[in-house]
């Protein structure tokens, strides 16, 4: 465990930053959080290179219970709309984080015999693809209404042009593209990092 504190530290840190940035805007169709939560994908795939599947899945879990209790804590703050994090939200956010990270700990180990990058690179793609797939269906879409009636997010299903330019959709689809597009950047430009990281920690070990 003491090997894995910096992993299990900068999960904590990137889900709680995550949390907050998520209310803040950046642009029309994007949050800060979509700029600080794929270095989660980072810290998983860097704990699995150097420790293993299980290590990294021990890390996940921690971020996952942080993620839980920022969740409980939004639940109890009230904005000018209602609570800072809805239940809505709070379920997509958990599980799209769950069921995401775990695919990328098994994805990556099952590549991780081929080039340096293509573990990393593809793990992260799928499972990021996921995590944006099933937080926004989750947190937004109409068809899932039910889960809390209360909630009122008419505003996401505003049908407007994809982005501003594309077919005309519901505003939660269009926040779900410009999501993934950030993760997918992030994905390639993480690949810098984690070269370094893997080079010099393994240098030091040998």
């Amino acid at each position: 465990m003491k090997q894995l504190l910096p992993g299990i530290l900068a999960m904590a840190a990137i889900v709680v930053a995550s949390n907050i940035l998520v209310q803040f805007l950046a642009g029309p169709w994007l949050t800060w959080g979509a700029f600080t939560y794929p270095f989660a994908f980072l810290v998983t795939d860097l704990t699995n290179r150097l420790y293993g599947p299980a290590a990294a899945r021990r890390v996940v879990l921690v971020g996952f219970a942080v993620g839980v209790v920022c969740s409980l804590i939004g639940s109890q703050i009230m904005g000018e709309f209602g609570p800072l994090v809805t239940l809505r939200v709070a379920v997509g956010s958990g599980v799209a984080f769950l069921v995401a990270q775990l695919v990328d700990v098994a994805l990556f180990n099952r590549l991780r015999a081929g080039a340096w990058w293509k573990a990393p690179f593809v793990s992260t793609l799928v499972s990021s693809s996921l995590d944006t797939a099933i937080f926004f269906s989750i947190a937004f879409s109409a068809a899932l209404v039910a889960l809390e009636p209360a909630n009122d997010v008419s505003w996401a299903g505003e049908m407007l042009p994809l982005l501003g330019l594309g077919p005309v959709v519901p505003l939660w689809v269009s926040l779900a593209v410009a999501d993934w597009m950030v993760k997918l950047l992030l994905a390639i430009a993480a690949l810098v990092p984690f070269r370094i990281i893997i080079s010099k920690l393994t240098a030091r070990v040998a």
